[in-house]
């Protein structure tokens, strides 16, 4: 393992452990006010630490934002929905010929 990755995975464990305590926390009946409010900032800082290290080792931009033009967006999410077509078909067309 390269040190860029190691440093990448180093943050995105440390980022997963805080999603994953926030979700906890946020899940709890009722949801715990201060202890919310200190995951989510633990959270935050986990994901900026994150986006920088990505950042500054692989030159690529902050993956929490939208960085694509709305046409590329346009056109991903009609590619999208075309593949969920697709698939509804086949299983409507397998429910069929069981049927």
């Amino acid at each position: 393992m390269t040190p860029v990755t190691k440093k990448i995975d180093t943050a995105l464990h440390d980022l997963t452990k805080a999603l994953e305590k926030h979700a906890q926390i946020v899940g709890l009946k009722p949801v715990p006010l201060k202890k919310a409010g200190r995951a989510a900032a633990d959270l935050r800082q986990a994901a900026a630490a994150y986006a920088n290290i990505v950042e500054a080792r692989t030159g690529q931009t902050n993956p929490f934002i939208d960085f694509l033009d709305p046409a590329t967006m346009e056109s991903l999410a009609h590619e999208r929905d075309a593949i969920q077509a697709r698939k509804a078909a086949e299983k409507a067309e397998k429910a069929d010929k069981k049927g």
